[in-house]
Parts: structure tokens; C-alpha cells; sequence
């Protein structure tokens, strides 16, 4: 599968099949994330697998009740260690750093036949005490990944003479 094919084939999963993920996918799925680039390099990611059902119960409660997210058979809690630095632009690094690195996760699980979906919709503290995650490290996203149950639908997308600006805005 080519990186484009990839990113034509993901979608937001929400449901899953009752199948465990292997563990050699999930390695890859992870090492896609570690490859991920940086501001800086600071590499502030860090990602807390969970496996665990009960667990996932619990992450799904605190997601808002979003139960699909508690089927999915591996849950991604990615997280921010080192929340504070700034780029010359102004922007914080750890949300742009953690979704580059969650993305890389959403392609190569397409390419190992799995489903993923972004989850924003959660309370972080919750989060941090079903996990011990601790106070000073941030819950970016949650992400549900296994066998999904259906194919994704294809979904509007705006077109490029919409979104595409050719050396100024106007």
C-alpha cells in the first residue's frame, strides 16, 4: 500500500470487531509514531497502551460515553511530557508534535488492515487517574485502534480550489 492509498483508505473507525490486535502490528503501528517528527526534536509524545477491558471501560466512560471507544480491543492515550515550549511562531509544540505522531499511527494502521479514530471528546482528568498519568504530563487524544467492524463511508471533502491558496490568500 502507498502512502496515498493509505490516506484515501483511513477512516474514522467506530466500531470493532471482538479480535485481538497482534502484537508485531502493533509494534509497527507504535515505531510509526516514534519515527514521527518534532519541533526541535523533542520527541515530547508519550503514549500509554492499554489492552486491559475493564480499562478501555473506563476510557470510554470518560470519553463522554462514547462506547465504541471501549470495543476497540487497544486504546492510545497520547500525552505530552513537556507541555511548555513555544515556537517562534507563537504556537505551542505538543499538540502539533502528538498529532503528527497520532497521524503517523492512523496511516500505518491502515496499512496493517486496522481502524483507528480521533478522540478529543474525553475528560483528561479522568483520564490521568484511570491511567496515573501524571499531573504535569497533558492527555492529548484518545485513540481506539483495532479490526474495524465496517468499511468507512467516503466522506465531503471540500475542494482543492476551496482550500488551496496560490501565493496570497487573495
Amino acid at each position: 500500500m502507498t502512502v496515498h492509498e493509505a490516506i484515501q483508505k483511513r477512516f474514522s473507525a467506530r466500531s470493532y470487531l471482538d479480535k485481538p490486535v497482534e502484537q508485531e502490528k502493533l509494534e509497527r503501528v507504535l515505531e510509526a509514531a516514534r519515527l514521527a517528527p518534532s519541533a526541535g526534536n523533542r520527541q515530547e509524545w508519550r503514549f500509554v497502551v492499554v489492552r486491559d477491558a475493564a480499562t478501555r471501560k473506563l476510557l470510554a466512560d470518560a470519553a463522554n460515553g462514547q462506547a465504541f471507544v471501549g470495543q476497540a480491543p487497544v486504546v492510545i492515550a497520547a500525552c505530552a511530557a513537556g507541555e511548555q515550549h513555544v515556537m517562534s511562531c507563537g504556537q505551542l509544540c505538543y499538540p502539533i508534535d502528538v498529532a503528527i505522531a497520532l497521524e503517523h499511527i492512523a496511516l500505518q494502521a491502515t496499512e496493517e488492515g486496522l481502524g483507528t479514530c480521533w478522540i478529543g471528546a474525553f475528560k483528561e482528568d479522568e483520564v490521568r487517574k484511570i491511567l496515573g498519568i501524571p499531573a504535569d504530563v497533558r492527555v492529548v487524544e484518545l485513540m481506539p485502534l483495532g479490526y474495524p467492524a465496517t468499511d468507512g463511508s467516503p466522506k465531503r471533502r471540500l475542494s482543492s480550489e476551496e482550500i488551496v491558496k496560490w501565493e496570497k490568500w487573495s
